[in-house]
Parts: structure tokens; C-alpha cells; sequence
């Protein structure tokens, strides 16, 4: 009879995104999973082909956790700004998690960017159901409303100010009305925030 494997992927997997959550993607190395887990580090590369590999696999379900349960708290019924206050709620209780986001100033992964957009364009268009503005235009109201949410939650996070649940939802309407009417993202191909690698892993780790 063949041994039960001890120490799968799906183990690895969950050890490895704690770490994430906790003190962000810097952490993950294969010395520190081993040492979190108590085993050597013999069973990540048998379970994932590199580092890269599993980062990958991390940012996927920190992407699919965003898209079916952390944004998609209900507050004001007006599902857009559901999903922005959402992700506001997000990065205040878990603050490693929503720095993990980052490398540079901008996502570090383009897994986690394109699943805040998809989640955006899906959110205006359940708001705002007779719009007839293009997809383009769409993409461009969607990275505009995620920029100003993203500046929010890290001003709240970083300490620099504070804001009313309503405050928040007057300035988060002020800026997607503005978007709709003056689409000031047009003249640009490229928002630095979300350029990101193709290949949806961390820049910086190894």
C-alpha cells in the first residue's frame, strides 16, 4: 500500500498564503514555508516547478477571494460603490494583505489587476444597467473609480486621514459622475498603477 503523501500542494498552498496575509509577499521564500510548516524544502519543489510558480498560485486565490467574497459586501445598494467600500473595509483589516498587492508603487501582479477591473466593469454596468458608453469607456470610468478607492484606503491605512462611511460614498459618487462625463483617462495608453508583468507573479521576490 502505497504512504500518504504528508505534505501536498494544497498544504503547501494554504501555509504559504497565512504567510501572505500576515507579512506580506516579501515573506515568501521557500526557507520560510519550510520553517512555517516544519518540514524541509524538499516538498515545494516537488509540488511547484519554482518559487514563481507558487507565488503565481498565491495571487490566484488572493484574486478569486476578492472576486467572490471580499468585494462583494452590500452598503448603499448601489453595487459600484458596494465594491469600492468593500475593498476600503478590506485593506483596514487586513493591512498586510492589501500592502502584499504592491511592488513599486503599483500591482505587483496582473492576476490580482485584472480582477479588480473585471469585478469593476461588472459592478458599473449592474449600477448603471442604461449606460450606452463603450467597453473602452467603461475600463477607463472602472481604473479611474479604482484609483481614487485605492488612494482612499491607503490614506486611511497609512494614517494620514479619516473619513466617514459617508464622506467616502460623496467623494466616491463625485468622481465616477466626473468619469462618465470627462473621460480624462483617454489621452493615455498606460496607467502605471496597473502595468504589471504578464507572467501575474512578484517582480522582486526569488
Amino acid at each position: 500500500m502505497a504512504r500518504k503523501k504528508e505534505i501536498g500542494r494544497s498544504k503547501i498552498l494554504n501555509i504559504a498564503y497565512k504567510m501572505v496575509v500576515k507579512d506580506g509577499i516579501e515573506s515568501l521564500t521557500a526557507r520560510n514555508i519550510a520553517k512555517a510548516g516544519h518540514f524541509s524544502t524538499q516538498p515545494l519543489y516537488l509540488e511547484f516547478k519554482s518559487m514563481d510558480e507558487l507565488r503565481t498560485e498565491v495571487l490566484s486565490k488572493i484574486a478569486e477571494n476578492l472576486k467572490n467574497e471580499i468585494l462583494q459586501k452590500k452598503y448603499t445598494g448601489q453595487p459600484l460603490i458596494d465594491m469600492d467600500l468593500s475593498y476600503i473595509d478590506f485593506a483596514q483589516e487586513h493591512e498586510n494583505l492589501f500592502r502584499a498587492m504592491f511592488v513599486d508603487g503599483k500591482f505587483g501582479s496582473k492576476i490580482i489587476s485584472d480582477t479588480l477591473i473585471n469585478v469593476g466593469i461588472s459592478k458599473f454596468k449592474e449600477q448603471f444597467k442604461d449606460s450606452d458608453n463603450s467597453n473602452e469607456k467603461i475600463k477607463n470610468i472602472v481604473v479611474a473609480n479604482w484609483i481614487t478607492t485605492i488612494g482612499i484606503a491607503s490614506l486611511i491605512v497609512n494614517g494620514i486621514a479619516s473619513f466617514s462611511q459617508k464622506q467616502i460614498v460623496n467623494v466616491l459618487s463625485a468622481q465616477i459622475n466626473d468619469a462618465i462625463l470627462n473621460d480624462w483617462l483617454s489621452e493615455t495608453s498606460q496607467v502605471s498603477l496597473f502595468d504589471t508583468d504578464d507572467k501575474g507573479s512578484n517582480k522582486k521576490g526569488k
